[in-house]
C-alpha cells in the first residue's frame, strides 16, 4: 500500500459514533447547509418503508433542526408497492421518468442517481440503497458528518461488514473479485476504501454536479475514480457504520455487475472504445446449456453542469 493512503486511511477514516447527533445538527444550523436523501428503489416494497420511517423518526422530526431536509425516493419503474409504500411512510416519492422528459431514460441505478439531481436541492447529497434491511440511521448521520464538520472533505463513503447468510464478511464478491483488483492495480490511491462499491455515499453537490454519471452498475466505482481525479484523495473519507444486511444478487447477476464494473474502468483508463459490448452467460435449460447474451451498459450521461434544465434552475 501506497504510504500516502495508509496515511489517508489514518486521517480520512472514522466511526460513525466520532460526531454525536447533537454537534452536526449545531454545525448545520449554524452553516445554513441543507442536506437531501436519495433512495434509488425498483421494486422494494419490503424494505423501503421501514428506511423511511427510520430517517423520518431519528434524523427529522423532534429535532431542533432536522439533519436531514429533503427524504426523495425515485422509483425507476417498480411493478410493485414500492411507491406507495414509500409515501405512506413519509418520503417524496418521485418517478425516474418524470424528472427530465425530454431525455428518454436508460434502465440502471446511475441513471437515477443522475437524475436525482435535478429533483433535489440539499447542498449536500446522500444516497442509500432501498434493500437495506434492519437499517439504521447512522447510514446517513454518520456519512454526512464529515461533510459538516471538515470543509476540506467532499465525498465519504460508508463502510461496513458484509455478511452473505451466516457468513460474516463474505459479501461484496464483485468488490472482492473485480472492483478491489481493478482499484489497488490501476487506481492504488483508493485501495484504502473498504467498501469501493457501497450504495451508501455523501457528497457536496457541487461536485456531483461536475461528475459523469454510468448509468448502470458501474457508477459507484466510476464516481468514486472521477472524484479522485477532480478533487484528490484528501476530499475523500469513509465511515464505519456497522454492519450491512440487503438482499444478495444470485451469481449472473453478479457476472453482468462485474462486466459492468469493468467495462467503466477500462472507459476511464484508455477512454477507448470496446470492440464487443456483450456478456455471454449461461443457464441450464431441457435440452443442455442455453448461452443468454447481454449488452453491457455503454452509456453515461454527462455532467449535471451541462444539462439546460438544471442551469435554469440555478439562475433562478
Amino acid at each position: 500500500m501506497l504510504e500516502e493512503v495508509e496515511r489517508w486511511l489514518a486521517d480520512r477514516s472514522w466511526s460513525a459514533a466520532d460526531r454525536p447527533l447533537d454537534q452536526l445538527l449545531d454545525l448545520k444550523r449554524a452553516a445554513g447547509t441543507t442536506v437531501s436523501v436519495v433512495l434509488p428503489a425498483l421494486d422494494e416494497e419490503a424494505t423501503v418503508g421501514a428506511i423511511v420511517e427510520v430517517i423520518r423518526r431519528e434524523l427529522i422530526e423532534g429535532l431542533p433542526v432536522p439533519l436531514v431536509d429533503e427524504l426523495v425516493v425515485i422509483d425507476s419503474g417498480s411493478a410493485d408497492r414500492t411507491a406507495e409504500v414509500a409515501a405512506k411512510a413519509g418520503a417524496r416519492v418521485v418517478h425516474r421518468d418524470e424528472i427530465l422528459p425530454r431525455i428518454p431514460a436508460l434502465p440502471g441505478k446511475g441513471e437515477v442517481l443522475w437524475r436525482s439531481l435535478l429533483a433535489t436541492t440539499g447542498d449536500i447529497v446522500c444516497f442509500v440503497d432501498a434493500d437495506l434491511r434492519d437499517f439504521s440511521a447512522a447510514f446517513v448521520s454518520g456519512i454526512v458528518g464529515p461533510l459538516l464538520t471538515d470543509p476540506g472533505v467532499q465525498f465519504v463513503k460508508a463502510m461496513y461488514d458484509r455478511p452473505l447468510g451466516d457468513a460474516p464478511g463474505q459479501g461484496g464478491r464483485v468488490t472482492e473479485l473485480v472492483a478491489r483488483p481493478l482499484l489497488n492495480l490501476h487506481w492504488p490511491q483508493l485501495a484504502g476504501f473498504v467498501q469501493p462499491l457501497g450504495g451508501e455515499y455523501a457528497v457536496r453537490r457541487s461536485l456531483l454536479e461536475r461528475l459523469p454519471f454510468p448509468v448502470g452498475y458501474g457508477v459507484e466505482l466510476g464516481l468514486l475514480v472521477d472524484a479522485l481525479h477532480t478533487v484528490g484523495l484528501d476530499a475523500l473519507a469513509q465511515v464505519d457504520v456497522g454492519v450491512r444486511l440487503h438482499r444478495h444478487q444470485d451469481g449472473q447477476a453478479l457476472g453482468r455487475m462485474a462486466a459492468a464494473i469493468y467495462r467503466t474502468a477500462q472507459v476511464r483508463l484508455s477512454r477507448g472504445h470496446l470492440v464487443r459490448p456483450e456478456l455471454t452467460q449461461f443457464e441450464r435449460g431441457p435440452e443442455g446449456f442455453v448461452p443468454r447474451t447481454y449488452a453491457v451498459d455503454t452509456e453515461e450521461r454527462p455532467s449535471m453542469r451541462g444539462v439546460q434544465e438544471y442551469g435554469r434552475r440555478h439562475v433562478a
